[in-house]
């Protein structure tokens, strides 16, 4: 797979996804409804609770921001008004900790605020007012991306989680490794040809979109599921600027692409 450049429909999803995440919309018709109702396994950083982050939350999570190139604040003390709110916002969120893209972004929070909106959207699928798309082809098309990019914190991020949400440990080491998975589902397949078409070659053929759609219960798991590519190109390309550091024992798991 080779680099692709993100277009400038990434940034206007960005917008609408950060809306449906505050209006917290019910799912349509196309939605796939069952697996809104389910409880998936909780992704590695989210939240036990709903409660509001106290004081002494956004102090440690701040406290234990880890960077790279892009200059981090000291303590919460030292931020500005502005990215106080935007910590606030993440920790009012789904949301237990302050990731790798989004503490690069508290330079720039405005941007930061309306991204971890739309990126929570995209990393917390399958829950009521969030992605359409089932855990499993929502992370598929996070690996495939962070891939991509070899965002090593990315992948770290979300590798043991595909697989916990259902997708094949085989097909999780096959793109690791840059190669096509030997074997797999029909419904796997349908979703790992969209995604890498997409990728590979900016376009999608009809045959390609009809079958996914199908397995992404219609219009709208579409659209959702790109709009995830989009936003974890964004994802990763944050964190590849940082060179952002990955947690403390945590070895490097992506070996150079051909």
């Amino acid at each position: 797979m080779r680099l692709t450049f993100l277009h400038t429909a990434v940034i206007g999803f960005v917008s609408l996804a950060a809306g449906n995440v505050q209006a917290q919309a019910s799912s349509t018709g196309q939605a796939q409804t069952s697996t809104q109702t389910s409880a998936p396994p909780r992704a590695g950083n989210a939240r036990a609770t709903d409660a509001p982050p106290t004081l002494e939350q956004m102090q440690r999570a701040v406290s234990r921001l880890r960077g790279g190139r892009i200059q981090r604040p000291p303590s919460y003390e030292a931020l500005t008004p502005e990215q106080k709110s935007y910590v606030n916002g993440i920790l009012s969120g789904p949301r237990g900790d302050i990731s790798g893209p989004l503490s690069v972004m508290l330079v720039s929070p405005g941007l930061g605020d309306v991204t971890q909106r739309a990126m929570a959207f995209a990393r917390f699928s399958g829950r009521d007012g969030f992605s359409s798309v089932t855990p499993k082809y929502s992370e598929l098309g996070i690996l495939m991306v962070a891939r991509l990019w070899t965002s090593e914190y990315v992948w770290n991020a979300h590798h043991r989680y595909a697989v916990s949400v259902g997708l094949p440990a085989e097909v999780v080491e096959a793109i690791r490794v840059g190669k096509r998975p030997a074997s797999m589902d029909k419904d796997v397949e349908a979703v790992y040809n969209f995604v890498n078409e997409f990728l590979r070659t900016k376009k999608v053929s009809d045959a390609t979109f009809q079958t996914a759609k199908a397995v992404l219960g219609g219009d709208r798991g579409v659209v959702d599921l790109t709009g995830t590519m989009g936003l974890y190109q964004i994802s990763s390309m944050m964190v590849v600027l940082d060179q952002t550091p990955l947690a403390e024992g945590t070895k490097p798991l992506l070996p150079p692409l051909d």
